[in-house]
């Protein structure tokens, strides 16, 4: 047992001292690793492309004097304007490789301009009830978008089926579907079927009566359908039909359900306003390839 005993010590010396080199080691791997972290993250953070933002000019310093029976409708709708940016920012986000080459502007810039305008003239109209009313505040309505990562044109072309814009559109900016395959003279046949491209409609509409807005907003959301079926069509057909097959299966249909939708909304605004012409002009739809 005497004998034993300093082997025993020295072993658990040994033990001891392995076991604090092995600590060691491995504050020093985990020191390591976690620096290691920061860096990539950095890099990446500075690398990576983002979708960017909208810049809307601010509201709150055109406005006038408010009165007090005003401040909190002012208050409520200054409010409504951040989070109309932050849902903006949010889309912008969410839907980046989607749409065409206008698609920032027909889904998301546009309708926040809409937006906008609706809340920017309650807060006019709040004013305007006690005081005189402020002029020409519409012209703060419309945003713009801060592309300050490359690769922001990502929410170009194209199109998912399965989640249409806010507004129609195919559009502008070599996007995520750029040289998508199938040519209308070629048939639905070999290659990508490319996604429909149609004009836009809501910025060649005129004011909007308040007591068409709903009929507006019901058929706009409807041409989005139209292009989301027919974009599904195009996928679900590849390989199908002759040289026409595009043209006749496709994109000739989705016109004349343009044409019934677009009338329908010239119709509602001409029951108050006078009657937008021409807009038939914007029905046809072309293909992206």
């Amino acid at each position: 047992m005497s004998r034993a005993l300093p082997k025993y010590r020295k072993r658990r010396v040994i033990i001891g001292g392995g076991a604090a080199a092995l600590v060691l080691s491995g504050a020093v791997i985990v020191s390591s690793a976690m620096a290691g972290q920061d860096k990539g993250t950095s890099t990446a953070t500075t690398k990576a492309a983002g979708p960017g933002t909208v810049n809307c000019p601010a509201v709150a310093p055109s406005l006038p004097a408010v009165p007090a029976s005003a401040k909190a409708e002012i208050d409520r709708n200054l409010a409504l304007l951040n989070t109309q940016i932050a849902e903006a920012n949010k889309r912008l986000i969410d839907t980046v490789g989607q749409g065409g080459p206008n698609f920032i502007q027909n889904a998301i810039l546009g309708p926040l301009a809409d937006k906008r305008v609706s809340t920017i003239n309650r807060m006019a109209t709040a004013i305007g009830r006690t005081a005189a009313k402020p002029q020409g505040l519409d012209s703060l309505a419309p945003c713009t978008l801060n592309t300050g990562a490359a690769g922001n044109a990502g929410n170009g072309q194209a199109q998912n089926p399965s989640t249409p814009p806010a507004n129609q559109g195919g559009n502008a900016g070599a996007g995520n579907g750029a040289g998508n395959g199938a040519n209308a003279g070629a048939g639905n046949g070999a290659g990508a079927p490319g996604t429909v491209n149609c004009p836009a409609v809501a910025p060649s509409l005129p004011a909007v009566p308040a007591s068409a807005k709903a009929e507006i907003d019901r058929n706009l959301a409807l041409l989005n359908t139209q292009i989301a079926e027919a974009n599904k069509r195009l996928i679900d057909t590849v390989g199908q039909g002759g040289p026409n097959f595009i043209q006749n299966a496709i994109l000739g249909p989705l016109a004349d359900k343009r044409v019934s939708t677009i009338n329908r909304m010239a119709t509602a605004i001409g029951r108050t306003a006078a009657k937008p012409q021409g807009l038939d002009s914007l029905a046809p739809c072309t293909l992206n390839k």
